[in-house]
């Protein structure tokens, strides 16, 4: 789907603190902004600000639109694999790993089992 991969930088103070990347993404006929968002893990406010979009509800086929993207979004759920940990888990998908042991109610970060079912989002 995405075509080419760019790259933005976020500063602060002159120091850069958040890479972010971009893809260019030609829009197909019957596409909305806020399919193209939802696809892409981000939102339509952003991807018009990144493109400058006055009216962001007038997209055409053809029209190229920075995407960004930064980290994957994490799915609904994950299956516990043989070595992983809450830590691991969450590390993976920027997560934290009390927010993850809320959602799945469990008493003790530490056990977990290959196989086991968490809630990530």
């Amino acid at each position: 789907m995405p075509n080419k991969k760019h790259g933005l930088s976020i500063y602060y103070n002159r120091k850069e603190v958040f890479q972010l990347e971009t893809v260019i993404y030609t829009v197909l006929d019957g596409n909305t902004l806020w399919g193209i968002a939802n696809f892409f893990g981000t939102t339509t406010d952003e991807i018009a600000k990144l493109n400058n979009l006055e009216t962001p509800e007038l997209i055409y086929p053809g029209q190229q639109l920075k995407i960004p993207v930064g980290k994957p979004m994490p799915p609904k759920f994950y299956a516990v694999r043989p070595e992983d940990t809450l830590y691991l888990i969450a590390k993976r998908y920027g997560l934290e790993v009390a927010d993850i042991q809320h959602m799945n109610n469990l008493s003790n970060p530490n056990l977990i089992y290959p196989g086991q079912l968490i809630r990530l989002r």
